[in-house]
């Protein structure tokens, strides 16, 4: 068969089984992410059918998909309004990193992998996925809720923080000199900084150059320099999802509405075929002698997202519910920590492995404590309510013994 009718034949056959799944989970009130990784895992290296044509297109199409996914996240709010989600919730970024990125040095010192390995596993543990959690917002129709402009700070002082951490841990990994990795990490920061400059002060100015009352035009310039700006970013050391999410800040008004609904269901489809090939790049086979620590990782490390999700909720000035929706949402890891236990095999062969395990269990878990952490820490709250003794107050205890003594 030839290589492109067989690639025609793969990528048909894996779009219509993403839209069964989809119907199967919008059917039951389920989100479909971890139904697209486990098929991901059936078709993959090491599956029951594994796909080869259409590898390296689906492979394009999924980082495609994350560029999209925090493009449409950063089209959602102005840069006014992530300057103050920095402001406000840079004290929840610092509890993020204590609470999240430890568990994974401790675990990768407690396995004799090395400093270097521990900083890269540290790096695993602590970043949350923006893809994952940007669509699993969008699939509970909580963009509007009070809480998810914090949820979203926190992810953006993550995806920022990044271009910090990825200079430093390559240049840990290549063993270069501390000024060759200043110089790495200047050049990142300087771009964070300028994009961040130009869409606080020239953003009008931008929406109005990308404008167009032709849908095809604005579709064509929002995308392509969607993609320009973050391949410029991966280039200069800064994560090309950081580059899409700041094009996103950088336009606003109309555009940005209009932007919106064009690129939707792009986003949809691509960011299906990032969480397909997630599942397709991990053989099944590497997943059993490492699930142990791997789970034992996942539990702790979901805990303390739930913690600090509820911490910033609370630092927010939200109350209760709003407090565990937040936590429940963040405990989701993926695209970052893969990245990062990529880069770090090659001084520590048996991170990936166990890396790939970590994320698995947690993009699965991610959705599911999204939608019930809430609703299970209202139930006990209840339970513990209903089961703890009633307190009888100082005054009516003095009012029933004198009584008791006439």
């Amino acid at each position: 068969m030839h290589r492109t009718t067989a690639m025609l034949i793969e990528l048909g056959a894996i779009i219509l089984a993403l839209g069964l799944l989809g119907r199967l989970a919008g059917r039951v009130g389920f989100s479909p992410i971890p139904l697209y990784l486990l098929a991901g895992l059936a078709f993959g290296h090491g599956g029951i059918l594994p796909l080869q044509a259409s590898e390296e297109f689906v492979a394009t199409g999924a980082e495609i998909g994350v560029i999209l996914l925090l493009l449409l996240l950063g089209l959602e709010y102005s840069a006014s309004e992530l300057v103050t989600n920095l402001k406000t919730q840079y004290p929840s970024g610092a509890v993020d990193f204590v609470l999240n990125a430890i568990p994974g040095a401790v675990a990768a010192l407690i396995l004799g992998w090395g400093m270097v390995a521990a900083v890269a596993l540290a790096g695993v543990t602590w970043i949350s996925s923006s893809g994952v959690i940007a669509k699993v917002l969008g699939d509970l129709r909580r963009l509007g809720n009070r809480e998810t402009p914090v949820v979203l700070g926190v992810l953006v002082i993550e995806d920022l923080a990044m271009a910090v951490y990825l200079p430093i841990l390559t240049a840990l990994l290549a063993g270069v000199s501390l000024a060759g990795g200043t110089v790495t990490l200047l050049i990142s920061l300087g771009t964070v900084g300028a994009v961040l400059y130009v869409a606080l002060r020239h953003g009008r100015l931008i929406s109005r150059a990308v404008s167009s009352d032709s849908a095809e035009m604005l579709l064509l310039v929002v995308l392509g320099l969607t993609l320009l700006v973050a391949g410029i970013a991966q280039e200069l050391q800064v994560s090309a999802a950081v580059g899409a999410f700041l094009v996103g800040i950088a336009l606003s008004g109309e555009v940005a509405e209009g932007a919106s609904s064009l690129l939707t269901p792009l986003r949809d489809l691509f960011a299906a075929v990032f969480f397909v090939f997630f599942g397709l790049s991990t053989d099944p086979a590497d997943i059993p002698p490492v699930l142990v620590p791997a789970l034992l990782l996942a539990v702790v490390t979901a805990l303390t997202k739930i913690a600090t999700g509820w911490y910033a909720a609370r630092r927010a000035g939200i109350q209760g519910a709003g407090r565990w929706r937040a936590g429940g949402t963040l405990v989701a890891r993926g695209e970052f920590s893969i990245v990062i236990a990529g880069l770090a095999v090659g001084v520590e062969p048996r991170i990936g492995p166990l890396a790939t395990a970590y994320v698995l269990i947690l993009v699965i878990v991610g959705p599911l404590t999204a939608r019930f952490t809430e609703p299970l820490a209202r139930r006990l709250t209840r339970r513990s309510t209903a089961a703890a003794p009633a307190v009888i107050p100082a005054d009516a205890e003095r009012a029933e013994s004198a009584h008791a003594h006439v």
